[in-house]
């Protein structure tokens, strides 16, 4: 686990091959499972926003809004959204996002998952070490949710 203020880091082996991590973050309708988000239907393609009301408890009113960046078959998966966008009386339409990206590699017998979500300096100061700290917590949930879903298929 590495931070900074700009950046949270997360790496985790998957005991799971590549191709099966990869089907966990790359198909939308799979990461809405583990991720706590409805994407029934939806895709994540490259240039394309994708979006889905979440799931978790006391978060329902929070649409998860992505644009997707990039995406480079089993190896890496990134898009940019706006952290902690929760509040609905807040318009962060003119906040700058953070990126998200997600990158696989082999590793002995499983697959080491490297999560990275970054641009926090640049979210407005009223908000940014909120955002950070919940967003720092939540990975640490995502990545435990997407072990769990890889290992329960």
């Amino acid at each position: 686990m590495t931070s900074s203020t700009d950046r949270i880091e997360r790496s985790t082996l998957i005991q799971a091959p590549r191709s099966r991590v990869w089907r966990a973050l790359s198909n939308a309708e799979e990461f809405g499972k583990w991720f706590g988000v409805a994407l029934k239907g939806k895709t994540f393609k490259p240039g394309q926003r994708t979006q889905g009301p979440i799931t978790i408890a006391g978060y329902e009113h929070v649409m998860f809004d992505v644009l997707v960046e990039r995406v480079e078959p089993e190896t890496l998966f990134s898009y940019r959204w706006h952290p902690y966008a929760v509040d609905p009386a807040i318009d962060y339409s003119k906040e700058p996002t953070t990126l998200v990206t997600f990158e696989l590699q082999d590793a002995g017998e499983g697959t080491l998952l490297r999560t990275v979500e970054s641009g926090f300096d640049q979210i407005p100061l009223a908000r940014r070490a909120e955002a950070f700290r919940m967003n720092s917590g939540g990975w640490d949930g995502q990545i435990r949710n997407i072990q769990a879903h890889v290992a329960s298929a």
